[in-house]
């Protein structure tokens, strides 16, 4: 039995590693801090019997020592972060805040719990991180690999690569027990409907329009979330105290190629699945239309990089890490969450105005 602190753990993928984590470790006791930002949804994780819930922000460092010491929590998997990349060019200060000093924030508490107390003996320390710290690639350039040079050009980006660096000098310099990955598009269950694919489907259910920015042929790796979590549990137990491991799902898509697999999953849906025409009138597929009517293009986002590609074989190699969804299966399985998860996401969409 172990005792884990999971920030963020009421968002998208702290969430989804919290579903995760409780079905393969039934006996832990699992501890997530959140401070429920528009992004945090404490339905979420509300059927997760093993998770308790404490709202509080990771800045808060009296708190997390409390946390650490009086819980005798031994891994802290660090997913709380702003990380939507329109909301940093508009708003940078949050992700400053949040993304580098609430994660300095808890690699203190850590350090003084861990190391100066002397209680955390078999300690780690894991975060999590994007693919998005290397920059941009060209259509020919090999994928990112854990040696790629940091060229963040978003201040998301720039935030994330601050945070990484901070989680490497505190295992160089205090010797504290880390392991950060690095991954490329989640996608899955329990996305908040800001980014491409929630975003997508459900304005495809509303008849709304499908904002493609520029051209829609920027690439990135799609990783569904499930995967992640898994490459995640990985890191933790076999990964080397100090190391970095991309995590990706393989799957390098332009977003054209994206958008145009969710028209058609959204036009089959609505071929297979009785009553979603009475459930979703104002879709185009609700009227024997194809969803791939709303596409709309709109104006590119600025520094808006060109292609991202994840090289897993460090991870593939050391942790034994492998994907197990294509992205014909994940989407499938994404879309269909959505169809019947409607009382999680509404009240979200409601919300958004």
């Amino acid at each position: 039995m172990a005792n884990l602190l999971v920030t963020g753990g009421a968002g998208f993928i702290g969430g989804n590693f919290v579903h995760y984590w409780a079905k393969q470790n039934p006996d832990d006791a699992i501890i997530v801090l959140d401070c429920l930002t528009y992004a945090g949804n404490r339905s979420t994780i509300a059927d997760v019997e093993q998770a308790e819930l404490v709202v509080g922000d990771i800045r808060d460092t009296d708190l997390v020592e409390q946390i650490l010491r009086e819980r005798g929590v031994s891994t802290l998997v660090h997913f709380a972060a702003e990380s939507h990349v329109d909301r940093s060019i508009t708003g940078p200060d949050a992700f400053i805040d949040t993304n580098i000093l609430g994660t300095n924030s808890l690699l203190k508490a850590a350090r003084k719990v861990w190391l100066d107390e002397g209680s955390g003996k078999d300690h780690r320390f894991h975060h999590i991180s994007t693919d998005e710290v290397y920059g941009s690639l060209g259509p020919s350039d090999p994928a990112f690999s854990e040696t790629t040079q940091y060229q963040p050009n978003s201040p998301y980006s720039a935030s994330k690569a601050a945070s990484d660096h901070l989680v490497r000098a505190y295992h160089h310099t205090y010797g504290l027990n880390t392991t950060t990955t690095n991954c490329s598009n989640n996608y899955g269950p329990y996305h908040y409907p800001e980014k491409l694919i929630p975003l997508f489907v459900l304005n495809a259910l509303s008849g709304k329009p499908l904002p493609i920015y520029g051209d829609g042929m920027n690439v990135r790796d799609w990783l569904y979330v499930e995967d992640h979590c898994r490459g995640i549990e990985a890191a933790l137990k076999n990964g080397k105290p100090g190391e970095t491991y991309n995590i990706g799902g393989g799957e390098e898509l332009p977003n054209m190629a994206v958008i145009d697999r969710i028209c058609a999953e959204v036009d089959r849906a609505f071929e297979e699945v009785e009553g979603l025409a009475d459930r979703y009138p104002d879709a185009p597929a609700a009227k024997g239309r194809a969803t791939s009517e709303l596409k709309t293009f709109v104006e590119d986002r600025k520094g808006h990089d060109r292609r991202y590609a994840i090289d897993e074989t460090k991870a593939r190699a050391d942790l034994g890490y492998v994907p197990q969804h294509d992205f014909e299966n994940g989407l499938r399985n994404t879309l269909r969450w959505y169809l019947d998860n409607e009382a999680w996401w509404q009240p979200l969409v409601k919300r958004q105005g």
